[in-house]
């Protein structure tokens, strides 16, 4: 079964059931043992620390009760040695009229399991599938079963703790176990809603008086205000003038800058001219440079032509007349002759090339320094033309400004007033507003909105007076409505109280004890409490104590009251542990004879009570389970009639 299938389990009130069976693994003391339970009384019994306390402990853990998670570690439950242990309660979920208590279940037998592992982990399964135990516990709640509620498991030694809390704490848990719980929500609900309430009207108050404080002041300023207008009349007009002889200024400054920007435009013109003859005049002269650079390189290659030829021959010389020298022969000389004849004709040659390289050279610089010049003039006058151009892009950008300044101040203008040809400067008119404007400087503290605001202040004082009076209103109904729930809270509760009250006297009775179940403070919601009297051996009532009574009487007092309880508990499974164990056999057996009536009055209700010792009287009536241990383990055996254990 999933969460949302048991979710669905809270829409509709479930048929009562009762637990079948618990089946034990590896849990403590317990190896595996299944303990058949039956409606109506489940005796457990057996030696001390043979395992009984240990079963409702089961109970508890597989019901998710959160008071045995905080007062023992889950994994410290499992038995020694195994790494898991499992507790899985098999309930009633047979068909009554009609309707099975688990609904979403088709079985007779709904199986809930808890398990436990040594790691410290653990998880809850519902008919074998994974179940969170927030869903699991609001199951349980629609049948009226809280595990954390000492009246419906109590524990060992929960007997004595019940004596020892306040009345307050014991009412509650009493009105949680006979189901008026929800009375007392709706109490809260309501005082919740009233302290909201009360919040709120507290802060509307605090927002009236505030409302009324300024609506004051602004009616005074509103007195003022209305002064102020005349004044503000004047003002008006001059601001007109104001605003449209600014307008009449910058319309002269824009006619000025039209005439600056012909006269730049003249000049730009004028220099690009110039600019344009200089491109003229570089280029002439970079073609002339180039031209004398071109013939002065051609020069330099004759040059170094001839000198090469003039080399090469100077070489033959110098072989023929070592080879003369060796052996003389007139064809060598002839050749050596010629050769140097030759060698005069390119040495003269070489002589003229200088010469004109010379003369190359000198045109070279010439031509380099009129080419400089003309570039220098270029860019002078480039530098010329860029900065006109700059300033008149400039004097665009001023005047594109003036422009929007002008269509600005016309815009402004035109919302100040209808357009007013003035003669006058702005300073003359500003000096005349100033004039006005020192009238009113008395008055410089009231705003235009002032009658806005007056008006949104009695607007808001009018409204906060009639939210208050709701407001009134309804805390006068919510009172109403909250006596009305604590009426109704108190009647159910007192009527019960006296109904159990009834029980507990005549429970105690049969013990030779006399006593009353009444409620405390009934006046205070928060305050209320339950309180028990008791007196044995003809001794007049007084109020249950840890300190007043002895232990067995406490624990005879205590079982009265929860007998006297019984038939208004909405669980259908009630457990107690050790209820007997202070108690004199007589107390005992008078004790265990009101369980047995009490049985029988409700016979399909499911009662498990735990004591180590077996009372007669509860043959007939219980299925005795007798807890033993061997072995160090702890076994169940089932006692059927008139068997005894």
């Amino acid at each position: 079964m999933s969460g949302e299938a048991l979710r669905k389990v809270e829409a509709v009130e479930a048929p009562k059931t009762i637990i079948e069976e618990i089946i034990l693994e590896n849990f403590m003391s317990y190896e595996y043992a299944r303990i058949p339970l039956k409606a109506g009384l489940n005796l457990v019994c057996g030696p001390n620390g043979a395992g009984k306390s240990s079963i409702l402990l089961a109970l508890s853990v597989a019901l998710g009760q959160a008071h045995t998670e905080r007062s023992r570690r889950l994994s410290g439950l499992i038995r020694r040695g195994a790494d898991l242990a499992r507790i899985t309660l098999l309930f009633s979920n047979k068909p009554v009229k009609g309707r099975r208590p688990v609904p979403t279940s088709t079985a007779d037998t709904f199986r809930l399991t808890r398990y436990l592992r040594k790691d410290g982990t653990y998880w809850f399964e519902a008919d074998y599938k994974h179940v969170a135990k927030g869903d699991l516990v609001r199951v349980l709640s629609s049948f009226g079963i809280n595990p954390d509620n000492m009246l419906i498991i109590m524990h060992q030694g929960m007997v004595e703790e019940f004596a020892l809390i306040s009345p307050e704490q014991r009412l509650q848990l009493v009105e949680e176990a006979i189901g008026l719980h929800p009375y007392r929500q709706r109490v809260l609900e309501a005082q919740t809603r009233l302290e909201a309430l009360l919040s709120e009207e507290k802060s509307v108050g605090k927002l009236l008086k505030e409302a009324e404080e300024n609506l004051s002041y602004w009616r005074s300023q509103h007195e003022r205000y209305l002064k102020k207008l005349r004044l503000m009349e004047q003002r008006k007009n001059l601001e007109v003038e104001l605003a449209w002889s600014h307008v009449s200024k910058l319309e002269s400054q824009l006619e000025g800058m039209v005439e600056d920007a012909e006269k730049l435009k003249k000049r730009i013109d004028r220099t690009f001219s110039r600019l344009e003859e200089a491109k003229s005049s570089r280029k002439k002269a970079l073609e002339g440079f180039e031209k004398v650079k071109a013939d002065l390189k051609n020069r330099y290659h004759n040059l170094l032509k001839v000198e090469v030829e003039k080399a090469e021959r100077e070489g033959w010389i110098r072989l023929a007349e070592e080879l003369s020298k060796l052996q003389p022969a007139e064809n060598l000389k002839g050749k050596a002759e010629a050769l140097k004849d030759e060698v005069k004709a390119l040495a003269s040659e070489a002589l003229k090339l200088k010469e004109q390289l010379s003369s190359l050279e000198d045109r070279l610089d010439r031509a380099r320094d009129k080419l400089v010049e003309a570039g220098i003039s270029e860019a002078l006058l480039e530098y010329q033309f860029k900065e006109l151009d700059s300033q008149l892009k400039r004097l665009y950008r001023e005047m594109e400004k003036v422009r929007e300044d002008l269509e600005i101040g016309k815009a402004e203008a035109a919302k100040v007033g209808p357009r007013i040809y003035t003669g006058r400067s702005p300073p003359e008119v500003a000096e005349e507003l100033k004039t006005v404007n020192i009238h009113l400087s008395t008055l410089s503290d009231i705003s235009r909105r002032v009658e806005k605001v007056y008006e949104k202040f009695r607007r808001l004082y009018e409204e906060l007076k009639e939210k208050i009076e709701a407001l009134e209103e309804n805390k006068r109904k919510l009172l109403e409505e909250i006596d009305a729930r604590r009426e109704v809270w108190i009647g159910k509760l007192e009527k019960v109280v006296s109904k159990i009250n009834q029980g507990y006297q005549r429970l105690l009775s049969t013990i030779g004890a006399t006593g009353e179940v009444r409620i405390v403070n009934s006046q205070s919601f928060e305050k209320a409490g339950l309180e028990l009297t008791v007196g044995f051996h003809g001794v007049p009532p007084v109020r249950l104590d840890a300190y007043t009574q002895s232990g067995g009487e406490r624990s005879t007092t205590i079982m009265a009251f929860l007998l006297a309880l019984q038939e208004h508990v909405a669980s259908p499974i009630r457990a107690v542990d050790e209820f007997d164990v202070h108690m004199d056999p007589k107390n005992r057996e008078a004790v265990a004879r009101l369980i047995v009536e009490t049985v029988r009055d409700n016979p399909e209700t499911q009662y498990i009570v735990i004591t180590p010792w077996h009372h007669p009287v509860f043959d007939e009536e219980a299925r005795i389970i007798v807890v033993q241990k061997v072995g160090g383990k702890s076994e169940v055996a089932l006692v059927e009639g008139e068997a005894k254990p």
